[in-house]
């Protein structure tokens, strides 16, 4: 199937209706992860033609998103990245430590947007940012397809240098997502400094289930555990 390539509409819109200037394009990596930080990349790439090839960092080889965030990162206007730590997720919770990740992504922006473009159907956000969502946004907006593929190339780096000191999780290769390797070694070890240690994989294995962190208010609709493979 030939996919369409992102296009600068959704921005072009926010500029005619809200008469923002400055538009950034936000994507996280790191969601469903059950080691490492969930990551957020803002990006603010003008209305200038991308570079070829710019997608949703998941359909891209491996290869093909590295060479396009060494691309990107000049190519955009400017961009920035914001993190929320194990810790920080199992205390607050995913959406929360996701909105604290993006804010601290668009707060290192050397501008300030006028508009937010968030990939998703919902507005995990919020003020005093002014925000529309888009669903498959990573994939047809082009500031949410480079912050997609910078977010996703620079975690897969971070959990590669982790997977150094912890070699038997194979983090360099699963970024922290469980694969078959990771699930043996969590299994074998227990889980190390740099797992969500809410996450509901503890419930599946006795032998760490004490080290399991409870919070003591659950959000609506967040289950400790978020399903889905994207390494």
């Amino acid at each position: 199937m030939v996919r369409e390539p992102p296009t600068h509409s959704v921005e072009r819109s926010l500029r005619a209706t809200l008469g923002a200037k400055i538009v950034a394009g936000v994507d996280e990596v790191g969601r469903g992860a059950w080691a490492g930080p969930v990551t957020v990349c803002a990006a603010v790439t003008g209305l200038r033609r991308a570079p070829e090839g710019l997608t949703d960092s998941k359909l891209l080889t491996v290869k093909r998103r590295g060479e396009l965030a060494a691309l990107l990162v000049g190519w955009v206007h400017c961009y920035a990245l914001g993190h929320a730590s194990p810790e920080e997720i199992d205390d607050l919770g995913m959406t929360a430590a996701q909105r604290l990740a993006a804010t601290r992504a668009l707060e290192a922006l050397p501008v300030r947007p006028d508009a937010v473009i968030l990939d998703g159907k919902h507005d995990y956000l919020g003020g005093p940012w002014r925000v529309r969502t888009v669903i498959k946004g990573d994939q047809s907006c082009i500031a949410v397809s480079a912050a997609s593929v910078i977010a996703k190339v620079r975690r897969d780096a971070m959990m590669a240098e982790l997977g150094v000191d912890y070699a038997p999780f194979g983090f360099e290769d699963n970024a922290g997502y469980p694969s078959p390797v990771h699930r043996a070694a969590l299994a074998e070890l227990g889980p190390t400094p740099h797992h969500r240690l809410s996450w509901a994989y503890l419930d599946t294995l006795p032998r760490w289930q004490h080290l399991k962190k409870v919070r003591e208010t659950v959000v609506a609709g967040e289950t400790g555990e978020q399903l889905g493979f994207d390494f």
